[in-house]
Parts: structure tokens; C-alpha cells; sequence
């Protein structure tokens, strides 16, 4: 049974990859373009974030190399989608976005590492509270542009 769990997260993960480059149009356009035009970059500072804490998720608990290397995958590519938003986005923009990454992506997940890592000694339950973290932030993310259907149902 354990082999069918691998081969469904084989599958999972080329899903993964898919997701992660579907943005790869978008960039194209900016690049070719060389300007960030009316896109946003929260949401690829946000898929960042996850990324960069589901991988070390997947170093930190035995088994899960399959969650650390699309993660890690996943991170790589944000990277280069921010930093090209960063390139051709406007000056005011740019600081923003710099800011935005620098919290988020910088002092969040340290600050989530060496909460886990001083609150919690055993390993297990050090592994089990950032995968939470992990979930909460992931609910989060996905459930964000709800939002925008909430207020446009409100108003």
C-alpha cells in the first residue's frame, strides 16, 4: 500500500509542477513588455511563503521528501517570478513589493521556525505544528479571493 501512496504523490507533484509554472505566460507578457502593467505580486509572494514553509516541512519530517522537492521546486520558481515582478514593475511598486517579501517571506517563516523550534523540543510534535502552520496558511490563501465575492455579493 505504501507504494500506491508514493505513485499517487508522483502524480500529485507533476500536478504540482503544472501549477507552478502556469503563471509562465504572464511573466512572458511582462518581460516582453517590460512592465508589470496591472498585475499584482501578493499572490505570488503568498505562494512563495507557502512554498518556502512546506518545503522546510518536508526536510524537518522523515518520509516527506516528496512534499520538500515540489516545494522546493515551487519556491525556485516564485523567486523568479517575483524578482522579474520587481525588475519591471514601477519605483513605487518596487519598494512595496520589497517590503511586502521582506515580511512575509523573510521574517514570517523565521519567525515561524524558531517558534516551533523553542516551543516545541520533540521532533514529531515540532514537525505536526508547522505542518499546521502550513494548512492555516494554505486555508488562508485559497480561501482569500472568496473575498472579493463576499463584497461584490454585499454591495
Amino acid at each position: 500500500m505504501a507504494e500506491a501512496s508514493f505513485y499517487i504523490g508522483v502524480v500529485g507533484n507533476v500536478i504540482s509542477v503544472l501549477v507552478f509554472l502556469s503563471p509562465v505566460e504572464t511573466f512572458w507578457k511582462i518581460v516582453k513588455r517590460k512592465s508589470t502593467e496591472e498585475y499584482k505580486s501578493l499572490p505570488y509572494i503568498c505562494t512563495l511563503l507557502g512554498s518556502s514553509l512546506w518545503t522546510y516541512y518536508g526536510i524537518v519530517t522523515p518520509g516527506e521528501y516528496l512534499v520538500s522537492t515540489v516545494n522546493g521546486f515551487g519556491a525556485l520558481v516564485e523567486i523568479i517570478y517575483v524578482s522579474l515582478f520587481v525588475l519591471y514593475a514601477p519605483r513605487h511598486l518596487k519598494l512595496h513589493t520589497i517590503v511586502v517579501v521582506s515580511m512575509l517571506n523573510v521574517l514570517f517563516p523565521i519567525a515561524a521556525i524558531a517558534a516551533t523550534r523553542s516551543a516545541f523540543k520533540d521532533e514529531k510534535t515540532r514537525s505536526q505544528s508547522m505542518g499546521f502552520i502550513c494548512a492555516g496558511l494554505n486555508i488562508i490563501m485559497y480561501g482569500s479571493p472568496l473575498s472579493a465575492m463576499v463584497r461584490s455579493f454585499l454591495i
